[in-house]
């Protein structure tokens, strides 16, 4: 009964995580790693994200119409999550006092509040070459540290002036990125094998079918409700990374 009680849990988080994605683009593993870090250990939970965040950022990257344009246009700050990410690997295990997942809500809180106040954030066409890479490492370290794939990426993907449904390519992209090289790392410090992977297989079908209906409802509103939408999951996302953290 105990496990039965495990599984609809990590199903029912997998569900809300997914449908958030749906809406906004991001947030599953924020809500994932938050939520299942109540019964298992971050390390434990993040591996448990790899296929829904690889299949999800697939469907998501999928949607769009210009990848490989944004896949010119990003692959710097693409290399860099690799490199950060490789660089900080172990960080995820030996995280105990939470100030990584402190840190990056309070930044999440700060960013998002400042969208919502409609400042507008842009990064000048000729310093992606060099700021891309710097973005992109930065996010890779903080991805080792907390299994989340949110900051700076997010903030630099947003100021980039894409539209829409480009930013929630761009997102995809960035996103399935750092999963795979976050599993390198799990992989490596053996948070990973064969056991987790099919666990983590299973946790697939709530993820695909929150997805679904999130983006059912992201395909019926406009581009402002959208960026409403985007802040605003942001800001709750930060609180609840900062809740968790002092908790």
């Amino acid at each position: 009964m105990e496990n039965l009680h495990l599984i609809l849990f990590i199903a029912a988080t997998f569900l809300l995580a997914g449908f958030v994605k749906g809406v906004i683009g991001l947030g599953l593993p924020t809500i994932a790693v938050g939520i299942l870090g109540v019964v298992m250990a971050p390390a434990q939970a993040a591996a448990l994200l790899v296929m829904p965040n690889l299949v999800t950022n697939g469907w998501q990257i999928a949607t769009g119409a210009g990848l490989k344009t944004i896949l010119l246009r990003l692959w710097p700050m693409l290399a860099g999550i690799c490199i950060g990410t490789w660089a900080g690997a172990g960080l995820l295990q030996q995280q105990k006092d939470g100030s990584a997942t402190l840190w990056l809500g309070s930044a999440l809180v700060l960013y998002a509040l400042v969208g919502l106040k409609a400042a507008k954030l842009r990064v000048p066409a000729h310093t992606e070459r060099w700021l891309g890479p710097i973005i992109g490492i930065a996010t890779g370290v903080a991805t080792a540290a907390t299994g989340v794939f949110v900051l700076p990426a997010v903030p630099y993907l947003q100021a980039l002036g894409l539209d829409k449904d480009e930013l929630i390519q761009a997102l995809g992209i960035s996103f399935i990125v750092s999963t795979l090289a976050l599993s390198f790392g799990l992989v490596g410090a053996g948070a990973l094998n064969m056991g987790v992977a099919w666990h983590s297989l299973l946790a697939l079908a709530p993820a695909l079918a929150g997805q679904a209906a999130g983006t059912a409802i992201r395909t019926r509103i406009s581009a402002a409700t959208f960026k409403m939408c985007f802040f605003a999951g942001l800001l709750a996302l930060g609180c609840y990374l900062v809740i968790r953290a002092l908790g």
